[in-house]
């Protein structure tokens, strides 16, 4: 992607983040903080090129504004750029805060999401009083003519951006999910790093089958949303104090702090650095979720005047006890589980033999012939994209369930590896069908405790099936080292010609369907066996969703 193209998209961000037309200084001064040193002549001849691309619109002579096309191109056109950009924007709104907790003014970072009922204010009010947040600290807005409640809360990294500003860099590391016992922090269950990411952490697991506020609020257990973030261990006590003085004041929703060095939740913490878990400041509003109520849920938005916000609740009893968690077995990361099974490939391509990897969902028995036949009527429909082997495997412990063993990409790097060629697995992404295809959202394998796949299919994320729109399907990123190119081209085509979903073998220094491989390396991009999987889940059969499961001989596969 050339320079210009970069500029282009900065651009775009900066029109994005305005509310009102934004002149070519005002972009060009932006620019200069964004370490582009475009003058105003520069910046009006690339936003002539945004103007007849249809991205952006002139008004008059107050400037530019984005169009709703510009916005579909900052959220799709460079996504291996946009995985870098989630966690600088919260870097960029760390720095960006300068709230003064003694004199209880400045600039604080805020979610804002959007309502539709007056009784998801009363579950909010709910949760805030039972001190699953941030900050009782709200602002509602009644949007005119419409029945929207727009409402803007307090984000968690407002407290790194305090640090920040006391000389203690707060580094976010995860958003997770937290189990809850018997009102006692457990261990975090499930974690995806800031970086290399498209989709922010939080918003990953904003849904209400992986939540379970309501529980936690109503009998002590369940599974909340929660962040976490290191901190030098000398300043511990500075942060400690801070803390204390910030909680006084209605700023808190930390859950637990580490002695330095010492794990925390589950999640390993190195010498000399001491781990804070904070509430998600999503937490309230994953409750609303699980109550079936509509919901729009914004992270880390914007910057927001504190004085803006006042308490929705002035009674709040905590329900989580403080401290006293015990020390868990440590987080296992997807790829440091899945790299025995991909050792364990062993399919050989002349003869079409051996163990590949495989992904194993369960369906209800009575639902099988309808769940086949979603499958069989997927590959047909597409069978470039779609990989058309199976096998039915017995529940390990319910007899009116069958599981569906797919073929699961992580196959591939296992024989490329058994064939003495290195292969990693560097994202599980979103791939929308346009020509050419490109993926919109990408989640690296390194640094998540679950599958990536898994979590765009419960977010209702895919359209494998769907007759109408775009189809979004998806697919996996791999990288190869340039120097094992043609060997590695020759196993990949067998595969490909055996059955194997293999879309697109890249070139070096490459985006490849907007992936991007690192230098000396090429990528390629893969199908995911989970596809006929997310279009059974879309047609509304009761399907549980498994991920990299076992390894299952490819010779006793059926095929659709």
């Amino acid at each position: 992607m050339s320079e210009s193209e970069h500029r282009m998209i900065e651009i775009l961000r900066i029109l994005n983040a305005q509310e009102k037309p934004t002149g070519s200084k005002l972009i060009a001064d932006e620019l200069k903080n964004k370490g582009y040193n475009l003058g105003e002549r520069a910046v009006r001849y690339h936003m002539q090129i945004l103007d007849e691309k249809g991205y952006t619109e002139r008004m008059g002579y107050s400037g530019r504004i984005i169009t709703d096309l510009g916005r579909e191109k900052l959220e799709k056109g460079l996504i291996y750029d946009q995985v870098d950009f989630i966690h600088s924007k919260f870097e960029e709104m760390i720095y960006l805060t300068d709230f003064n907790y003694m004199t209880q003014s400045g600039n604080v970072v805020v979610n804002t999401s959007t309502i539709y009922n007056e009784e998801s204010i009363n579950i909010l009010k709910e949760i805030f009083e039972s001190g699953l947040s941030v900050s009782p600290y709200v602002n509602l807005n009644k949007v005119r003519n419409k029945d929207e409640i727009e409402v803007t809360t307090l984000c968690g990294t407002t407290i790194d951006g305090i640090l920040l500003n006391e000389g203690i860099p707060s580094q976010p590391q995860y958003g997770g999910l937290l189990k809850i016992e018997n009102h006692q922090p457990i261990t975090f269950t499930e974690l995806i790093s800031y970086k290399k990411t498209s989709v922010t952490p939080l918003d990953a697991f904003s849904n209400a089958k992986l939540t379970s506020v309501l529980d936690v609020v109503e009998n002590g257990s369940g599974v909340i949303p929660a962040n976490f973030r290191l901190i030098p261990g000398v300043g511990k006590q500075k942060t400690v104090e801070i803390l204390e003085k910030l909680d006084k004041i209605g700023i808190g929703g930390i859950i637990d702090m580490s002695n330095e060095g010492e794990d925390l939740l589950g999640i390993p913490v190195p010498d000399g650095m001491v781990g804070i878990a904070i509430v998600g400041g999503i937490t309230p509003f994953c409750a609303i979720k699980e109550l079936g109520e509509e919901i729009d849920i914004k992270i880390a938005e914007e910057i927001r005047d504190f004085k803006t916000l006042s308490p929705i609740t002035t009674t709040i009893n905590p329900t989580l006890k403080a401290g006293g968690s015990a020390k868990q077995p440590k987080i296992p990361f997807l790829l440091s589980k899945s790299w025995n099974l991909i050792q364990q490939v062993n399919f050989n391509v002349e003869k079409r033999k051996g163990d590949i990897i495989s992904n194993v969902s369960y369906v209800d028995k009575d639902n099988l012939d309808s769940a086949m036949t979603v499958m069989e009527d997927t590959y047909n429909s597409n069978p470039k994209y779609i990989n058309p082997y199976y096998k039915l495997l017995d529940h390990p412990s319910d007899d009116d369930k069958i599981g569906i063993g797919t073929i699961c990409s992580l196959s591939i790097d296992g024989l490329l590896i058994n064939n003495g060629i290195m292969c990693n697995p560097i994202y599980g992404g979103l791939l929308e069908l346009t020509e050419p295809p490109l993926f919109i959202d990408l989640i690296s394998y390194n640094g998540t405790t679950i599958d990536p796949h898994k979590i765009f299919l419960s977010k209702n994320m895919t359209s494998i099936s769907s007759n109408s729109g775009t189809t979004k399907i998806l697919a996996s990123f791999k990288e190869i080292p340039y120097i094992a190119r043609d060997y590695a081209v020759h196993l990949l085509d067998i595969l490909k010609n055996t059955g194997f979903s293999i879309y697109k073998i890249g070139k070096p220094r490459e985006v490849t369907y907007n992936a991007k491989a690192d230098n000396y390396n090429f990528g390629v991009v893969a199908g995911s066996g989970l596809n006929t999987i997310g279009a059974i889940k879309e047609k509304g059969i009761d399907i549980e969703v498994k991920a990299i499961e076992k390894l299952i001989p490819f010779e006793e596969m059926d095929r659709l």
